[in-house]
C-alpha cells in the first residue's frame, strides 16, 4: 500500500518506536495524506469519482451557503401548521388579530406569538387602526418566495 510504504521509508526509527506510538504516529500521518488529498481534489474536481453524469458540472452552480441557511429558515416558519394557516390566509388577504385567531381557532395571544415570529423573519408587515392591528404579506422576497411555496403546496392558481 502506498502510504504505509512511504511512511516505512520515510520514518527510519520505526523498528525502536514503541508499538502504540509507530501506529498513533501512522494514524495521524495517513490522516494527513487523506486531507491533502481532499484538499486537492477540491481545487480540481470536486467529486472523489466521477460517474459521467454530470455532478462536478451541476456543482459549480451551486448556490452559496447563506442561501441554503435562507431556504432552510423559510421552510421553518412553514413548519409550524399554525403559521401555515396564518400565512396562508395573510397571503390573500389582509387581517386583524382576532379575526386570524377566529379563522385558525386559537386564541388571541397564541396567534400574536406566531405573527411576532413571522413579522421578525420580515414575513409579514402590519399597521395599527385604532386599537387593532393588522397584518398582511410584507412586500420582500422571501415573503413572496414564501406565497409561492404556500401556493404550490396547495395548488391555488392566481
Amino acid at each position: 500500500m502506498r502510504r504505509v510504504g512511504f511512511f516505512k521509508k520515510n520514518i527510519k526509527s520505526v523498528d525502536k518506536t514503541p508499538a502504540p506510538l509507530y501506529y498513533l504516529i501512522k494514524r495521524v500521518f495517513n490522516r494527513l495524506i487523506d486531507l491533502t488529498e481532499v484538499a486537492f481534489m477540491t481545487m480540481n474536481n470536486p467529486l472523489p469519482h466521477d460517474h459521467g453524469n454530470g455532478t462536478a458540472e451541476l456543482l459549480k452552480t451551486k448556490p452559496e451557503e447563506e442561501d441554503f441557511i435562507t431556504v432552510s429558515e423559510m421552510f421553518d416558519l412553514i413548519n409550524d401548521s399554525t403559521r401555515l394557516k396564518i400565512l396562508w390566509l395573510l397571503c390573500h388577504t389582509e387581517e386583524c388579530v382576532i379575526n386570524i385567531a377566529a379563522a385558525v381557532g386559537m386564541s388571541s395571544p397564541a396567534v400574536s406569538h406566531h405573527l411576532r415570529i413571522l413579522k421578525n423573519a420580515r414575513v409579514l408587515t402590519s399597521h395599527k387602526d385604532g386599537k387593532e392591528v393588522h397584518y398582511t404579506l410584507a412586500d420582500t422576497d422571501v415573503a413572496q418566495k414564501v406565497h409561492q411555496l404556500i401556493d404550490i403546496a396547495f395548488d391555488i392558481e392566481h
